[in-house]
């Protein structure tokens, strides 16, 4: 079941400096390269012959793999979040990806506001899920610099977990919404 969590009072065993890399399979490096470039605007350096990175205005890289064997298999939850600055974007990236969904072989799921952004979800033709996102103004990444809205050890929130179990409704910090509800909570205690 979903719950609260607590930060942890242990010395890490491992002092890392920052997340370097993720991995994507595929099954044909140069067809994959064309769609990372000519679809979804990538930078990309070849690395072997079964191999290239990937990388978008970041100190972050994916990695991509040939493999015969790549089952393209990655569930939806483990998707690859691409961002954009607005709504309209995201929507607009979607009318795009409709247009050219046939030819790239792309499962594209409707835009749609969640949890306080405005996504569009799609899965590629080597089975990897991405996303189409406007999370405000610095993104998700905005999380670890407001501290205000780390729900660690924020037990008080733990009925928000149960209602999550019963209802699937997710209740995420970078909604506007939550952030009131979690304020109000906070100050009726």
């Amino acid at each position: 079941m979903p719950t609260i969590t607590d930060k942890s009072q242990k010395k890490p065993l491992l002092s890392m400096k920052r997340i370097n890399h993720g991995t994507l399979g595929c099954t044909n490096l140069a067809k994959t390269r064309r769609f990372y470039e000519e679809v979804l605007g990538l930078d990309v350096i070849q690395t072997s012959p079964v191999s290239m990175m990937v990388s978008k205005n970041a100190d972050f890289v994916y990695a991509c793999v040939e493999s015969p064997t790549h089952d393209g298999n990655m569930n939806m939850l483990n998707h690859n979040g691409l961002e954009v600055e607005t709504h309209e974007e995201v929507n607009e990236a979607h009318r795009l990806l409709m247009s050219v969904k046939d030819e790239w072989g792309l499962k594209i799921m409707p835009a749609r506001t969640v949890h306080g952004a405005h996504t569009c979800y799609f899965k590629d033709f080597d089975g990897n899920w991405w996303e189409i996102v406007s999370a405000g103004e610095r993104g998700y990444i905005g999380d670890f610099h407001d501290k205000e809205y780390d729900m660690t050890g924020l037990h008080e929130f733990d009925d928000w977990a149960e209602l999550y179990e019963k209802t699937k409704e997710l209740r995420h910090v970078q909604d506007p919404e939550t952030r009131a509800m979690m304020k109000e909570q906070l100050a009726s205690k």
